[in-house]
């Protein structure tokens, strides 16, 4: 579960794009307008720079839904206390094998913190918490997912926004539409970006000429830390509550138990 669910309400209302009060306006409950919506939604994106190549690529044929509209009315885990969602989130076997990654990308993850300032403790506990250390990335088609979501009434402005930003992605060759697969609300790789943050902070870390944070480690590591530092990240500052950087981890997620769960899952990978 990422930083997005619970941004989305609050952030409606400044990420409004050109042609998303629109859009907002046809938004419908069912999926009984979505092929209509769709092909007013193409023409906006259109008019907004996407090009008809990279609009049939990745929205011919996509289809409502119903089961991501289910999914975004039953998020429960954030109402959790800090123990129990620590106890379902985080155990021994969890920090083992995030201490064996920090050893095997010791290399990328010391570069990382020279270039971005963020340490290799506070990066590889984010990545363990929101995929498993990359298992768990979500197999979904973004783009339906974004467009499903774009469509509902509940946060049209807002998922307008992100399945433009998932367009942009294919547009400057990032990644295919087919690629694009991740959790259901459409967040991406292995630290399970929105496509907006993955547009602002991704980063090729690897040098190939691409932004690939579902296959390339240490694009997905190098990113995070770059969010991490956009965010007013201090190098070599703690993490703890109260602390600057704490208060950086809570731009990651507005949850109280996911912020307090990175911390402490950060200290252990550190050996405190």
């Amino acid at each position: 579960m990422s930083k997005m669910i619970l941004a989305g309400c609050c952030l409606a209302a400044v990420v409004l794009i050109g042609g998303a009060s629109a859009q907002a306006a046809s938004c419908g409950n069912t999926g009984a307008g979505f092929d209509r919506w769709l092909k007013g939604f193409k023409r906006s994106a259109a008019n907004q720079g996407i090009s008809k190549r990279v609009l049939s690529a990745a929205l011919d044929g996509v289809t409502y839904h119903r089961r991501v509209v289910k999914l975004d009315r039953s998020q429960k885990s954030f109402k959790l206390t800090f123990n129990q969602f620590y106890a379902r989130r985080v155990n021994n076997a969890l920090i083992r094998q995030g201490k064996r990654k920090m050893q095997k990308h010791a290399g990328t993850l010391k570069r990382i913190k020279r270039r971005y300032g963020v340490p290799a403790p506070v990066i590889v506990a984010i990545w363990g918490l929101e995929t498993g250390y990359g298992r768990n990335s979500g197999r979904m088609s973004v783009l339906r997912s974004l467009a499903t979501l774009a469509y509902d009434c509940r946060r049209s402005a807002f998922f307008t926004n992100e399945l433009m930003s998932a367009l942009r992605i294919v547009q400057r060759g990032d990644m295919s539409p087919t690629e694009m697969r991740g959790a259901w609300a459409g967040e991406i790789g292995q630290t399970q970006f929105l496509a907006s943050s993955y547009i602002k902070f991704a980063v090729d870390f690897d040098g190939n000429g691409r932004r690939d944070l579902i296959r390339s480690t240490p694009d997905v590591l190098a990113s995070t830390a770059n969010y991490l530092r956009a965010y007013g990240w201090r190098a070599g500052g703690g993490w703890k509550p109260g602390s600057a950087n704490y208060g950086v981890i809570k731009q990651w997620n507005r949850a109280t138990v996911y912020q307090k769960t990175i911390a402490v899952m950060a200290d252990k990978l550190a050996g405190r």
